[in-house]
């Protein structure tokens, strides 16, 4: 997997969505911010060539999604990462290949995905609380 560049952070709650992007950009990640599922469809049609993964909340307000952001995500890059949070998954999978890291999470765990991120998938697997999705 290349290393990330960029990301697209769709979250609701405006403290973590910033503490997230953050994170990433202290990595050298460049961040794309959405609060809503249906902003977040609006950048993938305008600029989704450009993102290299996403993190996306599964519970968003608003008629659209997370697993509808991932889908559409993963409609234009079919092999590139999706993470989806939330306190629960509600039943349904998340795309081929995806990751989940259930809320409250501690931000050590999301330095540690996006440390990944920037240097491939190699250590998915040594984080208990990142786990398959789709």
């Amino acid at each position: 997997m290349r290393p990330a560049q960029s990301v697209l952070i769709v979250e609701d709650s405006y403290l973590l969505l910033e503490i997230i992007a953050s994170l990433c950009e202290t990595h050298g990640i460049r961040v794309i911010e959405a609060s809503t599922g249906e902003a977040a469809l609006t950048v993938l049609r305008e600029r989704g060539a450009a993102i290299d993964w996403l993190f996306t909340d599964i519970h968003l307000p608003g008629l659209i999604d997370g697993w509808t952001v991932a889908h559409a995500f993963r409609a234009i890059h079919p092999d590139r990462p999706v993470v989806y949070t939330s306190t629960d998954t509600n039943g349904r999978s998340g795309v081929p290949g995806s990751l989940f890291l259930r809320k409250p999470f501690q931000m050590q765990e999301v330095n540690r995905l996006v440390r990944m991120m920037v240097e491939g998938l190699g250590e998915a697997g040594s984080d208990s609380r990142l786990c398959a999705a789709g």
